[in-house]
């Protein structure tokens, strides 16, 4: 599978509520946003990566992609993103990546493809199952769309419904390594600014 035919799409529209409602992906980590580290990782992987946000479009916009915010009210979660970025994307293959990330795997996209195979979906497995990065052919909007419809919010189980194969990253577990809480970051908290400061 050739990178040009993947878009990948990093998560950054939730609601970080862990954080207290700060932006995660703006957060700064070795002085930039931790969206612009998984840019970096996930970029040379792939076609063309689209930003998935639903505030702070300006400073998201700083990072030259393309945006794609939520089609669905209300922060509905992960799956909201892969939708909005299925409806925009011009390849035949969406890989998801979250904002908080910033040390995925150099060849996750490689390593999802090859997973992948003749199946709809792969997920990468670290130390268990990491739904959150996985990779999705673009066929699957429609049934994508009924699973939302009709009020289901849950990576996991939207994976099980489909022939979801498994990628093997138990090589390397450290890199899922997420910022998800204040602890997270080393030496210091994450800024407190609230949007728009």
């Amino acid at each position: 599978m050739a990178q040009e035919e993947i878009t990948a799409v990093i998560l950054a529209g939730g609601l970080a509520t862990r954080l207290g409602g700060v932006d995660k992906g703006l957060q700064p980590l070795d002085g930039e946003p931790l969206a612009a580290h998984v840019l970096r990782r996930i970029r040379p992987q792939v076609g063309e990566v689209l930003i998935n946000c639903n505030r702070n479009a300006e400073r998201y916009g700083l990072l030259g992609c393309r945006l794609v915010s939520d089609r669905i009210a209300g922060f509905p979660g992960p799956l909201a993103g892969l939708h909005a970025a299925l409806q925009v994307a011009a390849t035949p293959l969406v890989l998801t990546a979250p904002c908080d990330s910033p040390f995925l795997p150099s060849d996750l996209a490689n390593r999802l493809a090859a997973a992948l195979a003749d199946g709809e979906a792969a997920v990468a497995a670290g130390n268990g199952r990491e739904p959150v990065f996985a990779l999705y052919r673009r066929s699957l909007l429609p049934r994508l769309e009924a699973f939302l419809n009709a009020g289901k919010r849950k990576v996991g189980q939207w994976q099980g419904e489909m022939d979801c194969r498994v990628a093997d990253f138990s090589d390397q577990p450290e890199a899922f390594e997420n910022f998800n809480s204040p602890d997270d970051w080393p030496g210091s908290h994450p800024e407190q600014a609230r949007e728009g400061s």
